[in-house]
Formats: structure tokens, sequence, C-alpha cells
């Protein structure tokens, strides 16, 4: 099982498709993971957080389905897509956890301020559980 996080970001899409063709060639399953932000600010300012979260992995899901159906021939992979809650590090690490992940892949982060906190990828590749792979 190789899981791959998607955010919809340019990286995250990078990630997937760099996760399909390695599952591909593996003959492995390919998990798509996104994790839904809980966000209790949002919600107590009225945002309805929930409904666009959701909207958010269905946008992802299409946008995957549209890929493939284009692709057919390229992205002969097996593949599910998963949606956890919770911060995007703790998020992934329990998908991996969950779906028993052979490997982890997910995009570079593309926020300057993960320089002082750490990106999520970094974290995955020190809590040393699973190989990594960071796509650009």
């Amino acid at each position: 099982m190789i899981v791959a996080g998607l955010d919809g970001s340019d990286s995250s899409m990078r990630a997937a498709a760099y996760a399909a063709g390695l599952a591909r060639r593996q003959g492995a399953m390919l998990a798509l993971v996104y994790v839904q932000p809980v966000l209790p600010a949002g919600a107590a300012l009225g945002a309805p957080v929930a409904d666009t979260t959701g909207e958010v992995a269905e946008g992802l899901v299409s946008e995957i389905r549209e890929a493939t159906q284009r692709m057919k021939d390229i992205w002969d992979v097996r593949w599910e897509f998963h949606t956890f809650r919770g911060d995007p590090y703790n998020g992934l690490v329990t998908a991996a956890d969950e779906l028993k992940a052979d490997a982890v892949v997910v995009g570079a982060s593309e926020s300057a301020g993960h320089r002082f906190i750490g990106s999520v990828a970094i974290r995955l590749v020190k809590a040393g559980r699973w190989p990594v792979t960071v796509v650009p």
C-alpha cells in the first residue's frame, strides 16, 4: 500500500502522480489521503467548516477521477480515496498506520513558515515508521 497525501496544492498533485507510478510499478494499491482540517476557530465564527472541507474532498475525488479517465493507459493502478480529520501530520500518520502503508509520498511544503516550525514532510521522515518520499 502506497499512501499519498493530497491537499489540492500543485506539489501534492505531483506527489500523487509520482505515487501512482510507484504503485503501478510495484503492483501495489494506491491510497490517496485528504486530511480534513479541524478548525474550531472558524466554526466559532459561524463558518461552515465541515461543508467547506467536504467540498474540497469531493473536488479532489472528481479531479482524480477525471485524470484517471484521461490517462487510462498511463494511470493503470488500483486506487482508493480516504478522508481523515485532524492536522495534516497527525492525519497522515493515522492514515499510514490504519492503512498499513509500505511507503508514504507527500509534496514539498510551499510555505515559507515551515522553515521554522518544520514541514509535514520533515516530521514524517523524522517519525521513521515508513519510507517517505518528498516530491518537489
